[in-house]
């Protein structure tokens, strides 16, 4: 069975965000699915098959991290999008049938490919007793992000308090449902990026996910309420960085990032 690792929303190998990629005549049961999650270890692995012609989605797809089957991913439905068009089983718009509803994927002519994700309903929440602490930071806002991402999105007060934060990861597990992301305004836009980001979910076992395609959906209209733009460009990462743009079109956010494949293999399970 043929597997890819491709790291999504960069251009370049080692970079990015990695994620397990498998095409399936259909899916397995779920404990060989979320055994393979485990094995591939990585934030996510994506399994996808192809659903008959004509119905509202091509694709059928699921994402898993090492520890538990998720609601929504960006980089894994990057990182699937890229594998399809890669091998030709796609040409143009693919639709995906996921968890969280109807996800589209469009290659752009320039090479990198444009999500249709669903935008995050932001709720402001007072900040939860223990969050600064765990942080070690101070706490500018907080947001509720809804129930198909499940984070609390943290404002902190400037870029270099994100770059420099060294969480409690453990202590953040009951906090949120998924796990928290933090923000900041970029400290020099003219370095082609408007704010800055890192995700933290160890309650599904992701102590820190390096470029977090779903928590976009909450960025991108928390972002763009304050600097009155549609289209924006965030950087999120810690010790690993990618880029996405994104652009806010009412309920839906449209996430364009690259993708490149570093492992295509066998999988012998």
């Amino acid at each position: 069975m043929r597997i890819r690792i491709v790291d999504a929303f960069t251009d370049r190998p080692f970079s990015g965000n990695p994620a397990g990629v498998l095409i399936l005549d259909s899916f397995p049961d779920d404990r060989w699915l979320q055994s393979v999650a485990a094995e591939v270890n990585l934030s996510e692995t994506a399994f996808a098959h192809p659903l008959p012609a004509d119905g509202e989605a091509d694709w059928a797809l699921r994402w898993f991290t090492p520890t538990t089957e998720v609601d929504m991913c960006g980089h894994a439905t990057l990182a699937t999008a890229h594998v399809l068009h890669s091998a030709g089983e796609t040409h143009g718009t693919v639709r995906f049938a996921a968890r969280c509803g109807i996800l589209s994927a469009t290659p752009e002519e320039d090479g990198a490919v444009t999500l249709d994700f669903p935008t995050s309903p932001l709720t402001a929440v007072p900040v939860p007793d223990g969050l600064e602490k765990a942080l070690g930071a101070a706490v500018v806002s907080v947001h509720d992000t809804g129930a198909h991402v499940g984070d609390l999105l943290v404002e902190l007060p400037d870029e270099a308090a994100v770059r420099s934060l060294a969480p409690d990861v453990a202590a953040l597990t009951h906090l949120s449902g998924r796990g928290v992301i933090v923000t900041a305004a970029a400290a020099r836009p003219e370095h082609g990026y408007d704010f800055v980001s890192r995700g933290f979910f160890p309650a599904v076992g992701i102590d820190e996910d390096p470029v977090t395609g779903s928590a976009h959906t909450a960025l991108a209209p928390f972002w763009s309420a304050r600097f009155g733009r549609e289209d924006l460009t965030g950087f999120q990462g810690g010790a690993r960085t990618g880029v996405v743009r994104t652009r806010l079109r009412g309920d839906r956010t449209l996430l364009t990032g690259r993708a490149v494949t570093v492992v295509d293999g066998e999988l012998n399970a």
